[in-house]
């Protein structure tokens, strides 16, 4: 079953770079998601569109961890700093993952 993964940033543009990381990592192992990023002001349109398993933050938009994770019913969780200042997408993508498989989803 494909998975959703939403990346959300301040603006959409770094998370834009990772989603294009996360991707080629996905193909390369043969996972079959869709990743999409939004900036943290178009969030509400984009969670229509994409329904995600699981919605993760850059670490410019922590603040916001706790109030979504209260308002939504799938996992939220930062991104780790260092994989996000490397564009690590595999590593980001394997956490997505692994939160999704933690929740039951």
């Amino acid at each position: 079953m494909k998975k959703n993964i939403l990346l959300v940033c301040n603006a959409g543009m770094s998370t834009s770079l990772l989603v294009t990381k996360m991707q080629k990592a996905a193909d390369k192992d043969d996972i079959t998601v869709n990743i999409a990023a939004t900036a943290s002001p178009d969030l509400k349109n984009k969670l229509d569109e994409v329904k995600p398993d699981v919605m993760m933050l850059g670490p410019q938009v922590r603040y916001m961890e706790k109030k979504l994770a209260a308002e939504y019913d799938f996992p939220v969780k930062v991104i780790n700093m260092r994989d996000y200042g490397l564009m690590n997408g595999e590593n980001v993508l394997k956490d997505a993952l692994a939160t999704i498989d933690a929740a039951g989803k």
